[in-house]
């Protein structure tokens, strides 16, 4: 295969298109135990505040803050809470898929990895628990269908042919390959899990996170909410106490989700932003 020349190098890896991942800030650490202080006193448990900040990390694509978000999260665990720490965020990196793409996925969950303690790393589960078999597959479907009606209703049916509109395709893959394959757990014994509440966490962090999708923002502000009004939120037990939850779809709580994020936004971004689209200032 022919070599790139220099030049077509040197514009790939060109400084005004951000190739590389985002250094951590310093005392980002301190932002994060900030969040998780806050949490707590809202009756918010680990999962809740740890699902937020590592979605929001994962989309400002900064691989040293989320290893600095493990620290702060496991200090003073046991092993294994630290491996189940790593699990649950690597877990809501993968769900990260959906709303950020593949690529940054694939750069921040190699990098966390790399810079896990060995201990830890060696006590990571290796089982894929999510390939799809003539066996499972409807199973994989009526889960996609279940959170899709949970999060949009009463308005899942025009939504879905809205967007069978645009694509006869694009309903089909978001509702059985998202949010059936990815969104949703699959029955397993190993690895982590990230409930109803959480997920809806996820979303909110990413897209706001990402910037320029406030219809999808707001769409999943209103599915965190529904979580709470059809009772799915109890499937999520370890987001936190009733009470928490029943703050977390509040107004206030709602707005406490979306400050965080951009507190994240803030720090990482160095004040400019998201890393979706940074102004490009290339000499012409």
């Amino acid at each position: 295969m022919s070599k790139l020349s220099p030049s077509l190098k040197g514009l790939i890896n060109a400084a005004h298109s951000r190739p590389g991942p985002v250094p951590a800030p310093r005392n980002i650490e301190s932002l994060y135990s900030k969040i998780e202080r806050e949490a707590v006193s809202k009756k918010l448990s680990a999962p809740s505040w740890l699902a937020l900040s590592t979605a929001a990390t994962m989309t400002m694509n900064s691989p040293d803050s989320m290893i600095a978000l493990y620290k702060s999260a496991q200090a003073s665990k046991s092993n294994k809470e630290q491996v189940a720490i790593a699990e649950f965020m690597r877990e809501v990196g993968l769900k990260c898929i959906g709303f950020n793409g593949v690529p940054r996925t694939i750069n921040m969950l190699n990098a966390f990895k790399s810079s896990l303690p060995s201990p830890v790393v060696f006590s990571l589960s290796t089982t894929p628990t999510r390939y799809p078999t003539p066996a499972n597959i409807e199973s994989i479907n009526e889960r996609g269908r279940k959170l899709w009606d949970s999060i949009y209703r009463p308005l899942e049916n025009k939504l879905e042919a809205k967007l069978a509109d645009a694509h006869p395709d694009l309903p089909v893959f978001i509702i059985s390959g998202e949010y059936g394959a990815l969104f949703t757990d699959p029955p397993r014994s190993t690895g982590a899990n990230v409930g109803r509440i959480t997920t809806s966490l996820v979303a909110i962090a990413c897209l706001r996170a990402q910037q320029g999708v406030g219809p999808q923002v707001l769409s999943h502000v209103f599915g965190l909410r529904k979580a709470w009004e059809d009772g799915t939120w109890k499937d999520d037990k370890d987001a936190g106490e009733e009470e928490g939850i029943r703050w977390l779809v509040s107004d206030e709580g709602c707005t406490w989700v979306l400050q965080k994020v951009d507190e994240i936004v803030e720090a990482l971004g160095s004040g400019q932003g998201s890393t979706f689209a940074a102004p490009i200032k290339a000499k012409l």
